[in-house]
């Protein structure tokens, strides 16, 4: 096989790797799910409310991997948020069960091609690097056996009256301005400050730590901070696209706070759907971008309140 038919093939790979994911994820979204809320501590989810991680590393997954994890720990009933590979499942003296099937997750990177690096040469230009996503296999600790005894065990759950304070306390060590008051929450980007209605005008008071979340979400895209394009106009793409990047950002905080992660704009999933259709990278994309803010926000956690496996792998989409 010569190397163009090699290239245009790992090109193919690529692209149906993107198609598979968008398509998913689209598909959630037409019926009415949204893959970054699950019906956790529901009769359909036996799995508790975590972050999906590799027990085998200690590192919790993130972007797109969130939600495939999510989804299939929802789809097939597992009972923990852990994972591991079919090689790591042997290191550690056990098997996958004869039968099971695992779930595809990805990892990102990038590359320089040939031709690129002779480019950057000729120009003296720096050489612009290619994503790309590579699939591999793991499969839930439920589906294994003879693994060390536990090897996966549940994280606890937070005790009545700590998640607030904890949320508090997180906000205050960011440096963002939040502002309370008005009667609606939004980010105010040539001004950098976020403002929250007064906990008292929502139906429950954790729904107010849920939208300061979100709302904190756009905040890390400042330029002082992670350096996101805000620039997106009401009802445009780039609008639609900062608005996943928020939501998705909130799941994840929720989730690792022990909160239950809620949609906080369910009127923007027509939107949602226009970006996805239109470019198949978007979703894995804005996953990205929400884990890196996740990351960002989460930082400022009091010492105590660290979870004991925070580390995320950041190599993952």
């Amino acid at each position: 096989m010569s190397r163009h038919d090699r290239n245009a093939r790992s090109g193919a790979d690529r692209t149906s790797l993107y198609d598979d994911i968008t398509n998913k994820i689209i598909a959630e979204l037409e019926a009415g799910r949204i893959p970054w809320v699950q019906p956790w501590g529901s009769a359909a989810a036996k799995a508790p409310l975590a972050m999906p991680a590799n027990v085998a590393t200690g590192r919790q997954y993130s972007g797109i991997n969130v939600l495939i994890l999510w989804g299939a720990v929802i789809e097939h009933g597992f009972p923990v948020q852990s994972w591991l590979t079919f090689r790591q499942a042997l290191s550690l003296g056990g098997h996958v069960r004869k039968g099971e099937h695992g779930t595809t997750v990805v990892y990102a990177d990038r590359f320089i091609p040939d031709n690129e690096k002779k480019r950057a040469l000729e120009t003296g230009e720096q050489a612009q690097a290619i994503p790309f996503l590579k699939r591999f296999t793991v499969f839930n600790v439920a589906q294994c056996e003879d693994l060390p005894e536990g090897l996966a065990v549940a994280p606890p759950a937070p005790e009545p009256g700590l998640i607030e304070p904890t949320v508090e306390a997180l906000i205050k060590a960011t440096g963002i301005d939040v502002r309370i008051g008005g009667n609606r929450a939004f980010y105010m980007p040539a001004h950098d400050y976020v403002q929250v209605p007064p906990p008292q005008a929502y139906f429950e008071t954790i729904n107010w730590h849920r939208t300061a979340l979100h709302e904190l979400g756009h905040a890390t895209g400042h330029a002082s901070r992670l350096g996101r394009d805000l620039s997106g106009s009401f009802g445009s793409k780039k609008y639609a696209f900062e608005e996943l990047v928020a939501e998705m950002n909130a799941a994840f905080c929720c989730a690792s706070l022990g909160i239950v992660p809620t949609v906080r704009h369910t009127d923007y999933i027509a939107s949602w759907l226009d970006v996805l259709r239109e470019d198949n990278r978007a979703i894995v994309r804005a996953a990205s971008h929400a884990s890196r803010a996740a990351d960002w926000l989460l930082g400022f956690l009091p010492d105590t309140a660290s979870s004991p496996q925070t580390d995320v792998d950041r190599r993952a989409a």
